[in-house]
């Protein structure tokens, strides 16, 4: 469980001004081994930021990359949009519940892997396109997605 020792270090990097809270939520979230904002960091930022906690719940739950529950280690989003979906999208999400018995917003017993489904990760031209983490990957197909994954295991 992340320390409020650290959420608070984190924070500190921020003035408390509110265009800066979607970064500190983010700079929580991927220091947190589980990748979410746990009660500590919503009450923390509540506190921080001067607004009440359903406010920060608010703003948290209303970005898609932003999560309030744990996830796995390694976050897998496909693009949902109609263009990825067109070009091969839809395999990529059928191979996860085929394979791995996974749909968007879920994660692996292992917590290994959570899956999420994204409107666009803004590479339509080699798509479709996944994000694990923070990379991105191209033209991807059920092939390539096999070894991405032998890889993170």
């Amino acid at each position: 469980m992340q320390e409020i020792s650290e959420i608070k270090q984190i924070l500190n990097k921020y003035s408390p001004q509110k265009e800066n809270i979607i970064k500190a939520m983010h700079d929580i979230q991927n220091n947190n081994e589980h990748h979410y904002l746990s009660e500590q960091a919503l009450d923390e930022l509540s506190k921080y930021f001067k607004l009440t906690k359903g406010q920060i719940y608010g703003i948290a739950s209303y970005y898609s990359m932003i999560s309030l529950k744990p996830r796995g280690k390694y976050i897998v989003s496909i693009c949902k949009s109609p263009v990825c979906t067109s070009k091969g999208g839809k395999k990529l999400f059928e191979y996860f519940e085929k394979q791995l018995n996974l749909k968007p917003k879920t994660t692996t017993d292992d917590g290994l892997i959570s899956l999420e489904a994204v409107e666009c990760l803004g590479r339509c031209g080699k798509c479709p396109s996944i994000l694990i983490n923070n990379q991105v990957y191209t033209e991807m197909n059920v092939e390539k997605l096999q070894q991405l994954l032998k890889n993170l295991k």
